[in-house]
Parts: structure tokens; sequence; C-alpha cells
């Protein structure tokens, strides 16, 4: 596997395989990468003859208060785990202003209007609009035949299909299944930061959204279940940031749709953990 660190070498590079005709999957990462991330790796791998990956911590993509300084860079450790995975090219640009020279007040930003609006936009305002530029950003430089995104990460992967849709991008969008932890956790960085007696609780966000599927899916009456939920994950000692049932594109929920999607996002003490569910409401 190859590290590039320049815009100018991976176009070079990109650019033979594109003119052998070598199909070309992205996978963009910000690193600290687990089994959630190479399953990523794993289905770009099955799909293309060349797999490009990326570590960047984009600082686009958070808050003010957010952890971009605290967020665990661990480079050689992803390049080990590429590589075992079978990822061919690794773009892991060094400094920021290799990314947006012009530094980020000045830098041209890509906005995904209703998609990204409530949910986690409501709660990170602006965390989508740098999602969609460095996802943009990395379409333009790599040029891939797809890009693998974690369902996990629901809303972004609904952005950047509605990104894909309406900027006309020859990409296809490819969404993997959230990867778990053997008691439902599902996989995320942000783990990492739960002491031993949070990470034993954890996965009661997953749980209750699997007993909220079970009841939903049984007929039962979508505002009380959703309100019953909340005050589950409060007494578990969870901070429902919010719990939510949405047509699967993110569209309210009408009394013809049956295609939904189950999600939450929940503060256990510092650590914000996100998931969701797909599910069919009963005719």
């Amino acid at each position: 596997m190859q590290t590039l660190q320049t815009i100018p070498t991976l176009r070079q590079i990109l650019a033979t395989h594109r003119r052998e005709g070598r199909r070309i999957a992205l996978v963009p990462t910000m690193g600290n990468l687990h089994e959630g991330h190479l399953a990523l790796v794993t289905s770009a791998r099955q799909r293309a003859d060349v797999v490009v990956a990326s570590i960047f911590v984009n600082p686009l993509q958070f808050g003010p208060h957010e952890d971009l300084e605290a967020y665990p860079r661990t480079l050689a450790e992803d390049q080990q785990k590429l590589e075992a995975a079978g990822c061919d090219l690794l773009f892991a640009p060094d400094t920021t202003t290799t990314v947006y020279p012009r530094g980020l007040e000045a830098q041209t930003r890509v906005c995904v209007p209703e998609v990204s609006e409530g949910l986690c936009g409501g709660a990170r305002p602006g965390h989508f609009d740098g999602v969609a530029t460095i996802v943009t950003m990395l379409f333009n430089l790599v040029q891939p035949d797809l890009a693998c995104f974690g369902e996990k990460d629901y809303q972004q992967l609904a952005v950047i299909r509605r990104l894909v849709t309406d900027l006309h991008v020859p990409v296809e969008i490819v969404g993997v299944p959230i990867v778990r932890a053997e008691d439902g956790l599902a996989l995320s960085s942000r783990n990492g930061y739960l002491d031993a007696e949070r990470r034993a609780l954890a996965p009661r966000l997953h749980h209750t959204l699997a007993d909220l599927k079970v009841a939903l899916e049984a007929g039962g009456p979508v505002t009380p279940t959703l309100e019953a939920g909340i005050a589950r994950l409060r007494a578990a000692g969870f901070e429902p940031d919010y719990l939510e049932l949405r047509a699967t594109d993110l569209g309210p929920v009408t009394a013809t749709t049956r295609d939904v999607v189950l999600l939450a996002a929940a503060r256990l003490g510092p650590t914000r953990l996100i998931d969701n569910l797909t599910l069919t409401l009963p005719r």
C-alpha cells in the first residue's frame, strides 16, 4: 500500500490507473480505524480494482466546542490495518493547508439543504456543510467510480446521496451495514472515550431501539412508543439528543409510509453515541 501526502502525487498515480481502465473505489475516513471502517474497505475491494482510502481529521465539520484537538490520530496503526484489509492507496495529507490552502474562513463550502437539517444537523450546526465540502473535494481529487460509507452515520449517508444526485456527480454511493460489538454497540471511534462503567451501559442504546422496532412493527402508536424510549434511555443514564422515526429518505412519516428508520443520538457522560435501525410499519 502506498501512502500519499500531496494532491499532485495522488492525481498522478490515479491518472495512470484511470488510463488503464481500472475501476476505482474511495473510502473516506478520519482515521482511528476500527472494524467498521475496515468493512468499508472490504466492500470497496469487492467492487473495484483499486481501493483508495483517505485519512483526514476535517476541522470544517467540528463545532467550536467539539473534540477536534482530542480526536485520536493513529496513522501508523491505521496504515497497518488498511494494508491488511486490501487497501491500495492511502491519501493522508500531513497538514490542513494541503486541503484548505486559503484557510477555513475563506474556503468555498457545499451545503445540502433539507436532508442536513434536524437530527445531528440540528445538534451540530454546520457539521454537514463540513462533511459535504470535504467529500465533494475528495470526489474531485480521486474521481472514483464508487465510494463506500457506513450506515451507522445514516444522516451523513443521506446527505452524500443527495449531494451526488443534485450535483450530478458520477459516483456510485455504496451504503455498508453497521458493524457492531458482540453486545450490540455500534462500532465508533468515539467509543474509545467511554470508561469501563459507561462502556457497559452503552449497548442499552441499541437494545432500546431494537425493542422499539418490535413495538412499532407490531402496530404500536408512534408518539407514545418514542416517548417511552426516551424515558428508558434517561433512566439508563443517557441524555438523549433525539429519538425520531423518519422515512428512509429522512422525510416525514405519513399515513402511507411503510419503510422507515428509527434514529437516535444520546450522550453518555461526555460521549455522544448515535445508532439507527430500519423497519417496516404495518399496513
